[in-house]
């Protein structure tokens, strides 16, 4: 094989206008089938781009079969959350996302955009008719093959997606465990919110490490007695969410709440417990003061470029509003911009850096890929932006090609490197930020920075697929 080039009959096989050149195509294309495991909202959107380059697809879906607690239909793409995609505005990361996903060739941004109802300046979209375009979009592909019936397996060769979701069956997860290792699957998450680090006054903060062991890497809010106290009052009348049933009916689900306590819980078991744990303030002098404060609230580096924040052992299920609330009441944090709320629910994910490079792939594992909220990747755009990746690079390894490493600074490449990147240790989900992305220039415009970063989003992406174009099942030379 010496390399790939657009085909000149095109790349779907229904635009070959000899109808037994048509069939011969379809038969190379099955000749290649990539499988993937899921139609939620990444597992369509791989068949999508493989199939669409005429390489066959096997689709799995175990529902109607065997059903989730959270799904209504045995309807692919079935959104059980909010029927919001977000901001289509080109200044917010959700709007520069999307951009990029059309610029991808995104197949469910367009039934999105096609099912959209008026939401202001958001893409949100009707659900019902969203789940059913694509359910027939994907089904009807002739190259797509869907079956429905559980997998709890994992193919040992060949190419795959595996994009099951945060509800993967137990047969499923069980398979997964024995390949990652069963300390490198999570069956809940327990979120502590993370803050963009050019939104806080630094002023107010400072740098040291427990006891002066190692680099100054944390960066240190210091609370008084009144400040402290404050904030506890605050964590116990603030308004929480309710686990859902299912979730409080997971035998593992009472072990792992003892083991990552919210911190409102933790605060309600005695006045002085947030400052016996999470809030220690033992081994964190102020240098500007000398003394040790009261109690200290710790940031650390959520990614290698220091642009984003997380605040250690703060997990919790206070409503998304009351968080922001609170913690814009500290020291610090009048501005904040937080990438990312605390949150506690049921989600199985896989510890992604210990498992996936950036393009997605298992490492040891050539052609095996993973997409959806198993790798981490959080939000409706960043499933089906991970779906398209995997897709691509599955296309890419079914053809024998290499898989492709999107540019860093486009936020589904930011996004795919974070995933693979992160500190393993603490690896917990993630949407699509713009914190994620390469810092800009000092000199750049605080009001103008997110233009400057979707612009460069936009001619980084462009110039990628100028130089790395998808190859086709029918241009092989």
């Amino acid at each position: 094989m010496r390399g790939w080039k657009p085909g000149i009959l095109g790349k779907n096989p229904e635009t070959v206008p000899n109808a037994w050149f048509r069939q011969a195509f379809r038969l190379l294309g099955r000749m290649r089938a990539v499988t993937v495991i899921g139609a939620g909202l990444a597992g369509p959107e791989a068949a999508w781009q493989v199939a669409a380059a005429g390489v066959a697809v096997r689709l799995y879906e175990m529902r109607p079969r065997r059903r989730t607690p959270a799904h209504q239909s045995d309807q692919f793409a079935e959104l059980v959350c909010s029927n919001s995609l977000g901001s289509s505005l080109a200044d917010r990361a959700s709007g520069v996302l999307q951009a990029e996903l059309e610029q991808l060739g995104s197949k469910l941004l367009e039934l999105a955009r096609a099912c959209a109802v008026p939401a202001g300046q958001a893409l949100a979209v009707d659900r019902t008719a969203f789940a059913a375009a694509v359910t027939q979009a994907v089904a009807g592909h002739p190259l797509i093959e869907v079956r429905r019936e559980e997998v709890t397996t994992l193919p040992s060769e060949g190419v795959c997606v595996l994009a099951s979701g945060p509800l993967t069956s137990e047969a499923l997860a069980g398979a997964v465990a024995r390949l990652a290792g069963t300390s490198n699957l999570s069956f809940f998450d327990a979120i502590a919110p993370v803050v963009s680090a050019d939104s806080l006054d630094f002023t107010e903060l400072y740098a040291a490490s427990r006891y002066g062991h190692g680099e100054a890497d944390y960066w240190n809010v210091p609370l008084d007695p009144e400040r402290y106290r404050w904030l506890v009052a605050e964590l116990l009348a603030a308004e929480k969410r309710a686990p859902a049933a299912f979730e409080s009916a997971d035998p593992r689900a009472a072990r792992f709440f003892e083991r990552c306590l919210p911190v409102e819980v933790l605060a309600a078991r005695g006045a002085e417990a947030l400052r016996f744990g999470p809030l220690r303030p033992v081994g964190l002098r102020d240098p500007r003061t000398g003394r040790r404060p009261y109690a200290v609230l710790q940031l650390r580096p959520e990614n290698r470029a220091r642009t984003l924040y997380n605040l250690v052992g703060f997990q919790t299920n206070l409503r998304h509003g009351e968080q922001e609330r609170i913690l814009r009441a500290l020291p610090g944090f009048a501005a904040a911009e937080f990438v990312r709320l605390g949150s506690m629910h049921r989600n199985t994910f896989l510890r992604a850096p210990a498992l996936l490079n950036a393009t997605l792939e298992w490492r040891g594992r050539p052609g095996l890929f993973v997409a959806g909220q198993l790798t981490g990747m959080e939000g409706y755009l960043g499933n089906i932006g991970s779906g398209l990746l995997a897709g691509r690079n599955a296309l890419r390894r079914a053809l024998g090609a290499e898989p492709e490493t999107l540019p860093r600074t486009t936020l589904l490449g930011a996004l795919a490197a974070h995933v693979a990147e992160a500190p393993a240790a603490t690896f917990q989900p993630m949407k699509a930020e713009f914190g994620l992305l390469p810092p800009l220039p000092d000199h750049a415009a605080r009001a103008r920075r997110n233009a400057v970063r979707a612009a460069h989003s936009a001619s980084s992406l462009a110039e990628h697929l100028r130089l790395h174009p998808l190859p086709g099942a029918y241009a092989a030379v």
